[in-house]
């Protein structure tokens, strides 16, 4: 598996390499198709890093890219439809402020999305109870005691289910495994500072994940050009669980009914 992922990443640093020196030989110089890699690849100088090294730098950062980026989004965005489909009430007040905060043609920017913190708080909900890794292992280095006084050595592993802190009652309180986005947004109508060692999707401290701000852009502008021109309807007696993986999919995926919604008017 390991000489296949290894491969499949030499094959992509190549390509974007022809196509960097394609764009360099070009007059004009103009290149529209910049991603993440390609950025990696123009800061060897930056990064300092030898030949050999820079690669292996390029396979493990593209390595990570693909992982982080992909399934968890993926299955982030299924559990937050899948609950619309069961909190109506949570829809429509999506709905409100999509068509209070944005325009009713055209893509919207950072800015536009950035203004939905219904929406923000919907998500941070669904991520909540359906963390898209939830679980999470650490290594420990050196010996050490716990806040909670457990003691730990080098070798240990330390465990701990993101899912399962999502519905105790000592974290988010008696309402824990009810969906409700308000619990994320002040009283001031402001999203609601929350600790990333309560609330840890996106790992905690030091290691929160680098992608966070860029997956919460990409998930709100799916879910709101989705929820803002189609209805999902779950299909009656479709059985929606947990897959015990890595990721948290959805067991029997997520069998859905779309029909377009009717022009939304400002």
């Amino acid at each position: 598996a390991r000489r296949v992922l290894d491969a499949s990443i030499a094959e992509f640093v190549s390509l974007r390499r022809e196509r960097a020196a394609s764009a360099d030989a070009n007059a004009d110089g103009s290149d529209d198709a910049a991603d993440l890699l390609t950025l990696y690849m123009a800061c060897q100088d930056e990064v300092g890093k030898d030949g050999k090294e820079f690669e292996r730098f390029l396979r493990d950062t593209t390595l990570n890219l693909m992982v982080a980026g992909r399934d968890t989004t993926s299955s982030a965005l299924t559990w937050f439809f899948w609950l619309l489909t069961n909190h109506p009430d949570v829809e429509a007040k999506i709905l409100a402020e999509l068509r209070e905060n944005l325009s009713s043609g055209g893509h919207p920017t950072a800015a536009d999305l950035k203004r939905l913190v219904y929406l923000h708080a919907a998500l941070c909900e669904s991520l909540r109870l359906y963390p898209p890794v939830p679980m999470e292992h650490k290594g420990v280095v050196a010996a050490e005691a716990l806040p909670s006084g457990q003691e730990v050595r080098p070798g240990d592993k330390v465990m701990v289910s993101l899912y399962a802190m999502g519905r105790m009652e000592a974290v988010w309180g008696k309402d824990c495994r009810e969906f409700r986005p308000e619990r994320w947004i002040g009283e001031d109508g402001k999203p609601r500072y929350v600790p990333s060692y309560r609330f840890a999707s996106f790992n905690a401290g030091p290691w929160t994940c680098l992608g966070k701000d860029m997956a919460f852009v990409q998930l709100k502008a799916v879910a709101a050009a989705v929820v803002r021109n189609f209805e999902v309807e779950a299909v009656p007696g479709h059985v929606v669980e947990p897959k015990i993986s890595i990721i948290l999919h959805m067991k029997n995926g997520f069998k859905a009914r779309i029909k377009r919604r009717q022009v939304m008017n400002s």
